[in-house]
């Protein structure tokens, strides 16, 4: 599938709760951070996540559906490696360049298990509590 029918098909929420992967979320943000201004790759990450989750039926408790922080903290390490490396790569390349972000783990150098599941951390953006995060990109 190319970019544009990956984004397509994740802009009307076609992409189904088993076939939406950890690789899928990193492809997708990549995609919105290297075309877009921040903010409104932040907003289209943001309301696009939540439009799938919505059409997947995704229920919202403390422990699923929608994560502010983790979607912010994501956004903000993947810019920071679209940034070091540079646009107009194509995702597969980014991803062999920095597979490090293929690990569902990753957020874990950043926070604690006990900060990132809070109910301010899911509901708003929460600074991470282990090491700063890549400053966000200048809108």
């Amino acid at each position: 599938m190319t970019d544009t029918e990956f984004l397509a098909a994740f802009e009307s929420a076609a992409i189904s709760s088993d076939d939406w992967t950890h690789r899928d979320h990193i492809r997708m943000a990549f995609l919105y951070l290297r075309d877009l201004p921040w903010d409104t790759a932040l907003e289209q990450i943001r309301t696009g996540i939540q439009r799938l989750n919505r059409a997947n039926r995704v229920e919202e408790t403390a422990v699923s559906g929608y994560h502010e922080t983790v979607t912010v903290a994501w956004a903000r390490v993947i810019a920071a490696q679209l940034h070091h490396h540079g646009p107009g790569e194509h995702f597969d390349t980014f991803a062999a360049a920095n597979p490090h972000l293929l690990t569902k783990t990753l957020l874990r150098l950043y926070y604690t298990r006990a900060q990132i599941l809070t109910p301010e951390a899911k509901a708003g953006f929460v600074a991470p509590d282990l090491a700063p995060l890549p400053d966000a990109p200048a809108a």
